[in-house]
């Protein structure tokens, strides 16, 4: 067995430049309901990029300074336009029945990538260093004991929320949505339910 030729083969067969980025697309992709799947992108790109400058300055910076708070408050709308925007992607790709022709694994995946995100912005909200968010770390212990996830998560360990917020969580998240970008390139956009014709 020759790794490289398995290797290449794929990389001609898959990763085609004309498959991954299509110069024309179907003409139903100007629909609005197919843009909330780029601005769910465009804010976790947001979300990372003000994420990035927040790790780099530390939690003084952003709890204190005026900079800071606007990063901080450029993190915090980015992700609450981030679950908007995957809510009503993933609302309108349902409806469009978009598992169809194959796509079984782009739908559970998007699944996956919304159940994770949630995590996400649970630790997020948790590690917020305010009154309020130490109250619910507090108040979440008991849900993280109920669900099993303690022995694996200590929820109360702020450091621990810490790297699963700004490193795990988010390399899986990009690791996901990059697999679920790839398979929507290859299968291509689902098409509309296409209206049966009856007679009378």
């Amino acid at each position: 067995m020759n790794i490289t030729k398995i290797l290449k083969n794929i990389i001609k067969k898959d990763l085609d430049p004309d498959i991954l980025l299509p110069d024309t697309l179907p003409v139903y992709v100007s629909s609005f309901l197919y843009m909330f799947g780029v601005l769910t992108m465009a804010s976790l790109a947001i979300i990372i990029l003000s994420g990035i400058v927040m790790v780099i300055e530390g939690p003084l910076w952003y709890q204190y300074s005026s900079l800071g708070l606007f990063f901080r408050s450029v993190h915090f709308w980015g992700a609450q336009f981030f679950f908007f925007f995957l809510f009503i992607h993933i609302l309108s790709v349902f409806f469009m029945a978009g598992w169809r022709e194959g796509r079984i694994i782009t739908w559970i995946l998007g699944s996956l990538l919304f159940a994770i995100s949630m995590f996400e912005a649970f630790f997020g909200f948790l590690i917020g260093g305010g009154f309020f968010a130490q109250w619910n770390q507090v108040q979440a212990k008991d849900a993280m004991n109920a669900i099993g996830l303690s022995r694996f998560i200590n929820i109360l360990d702020n450091s621990q929320l810490y790297g699963f917020h700004t490193i795990i969580l988010p390399i899986v998240i990009i690791l996901i949505l990059s697999l679920h970008l790839y398979i929507v390139r290859k299968k291509g956009v689902v098409p509309p339910i296409e209206i049966e014709k009856t007679n009378g």
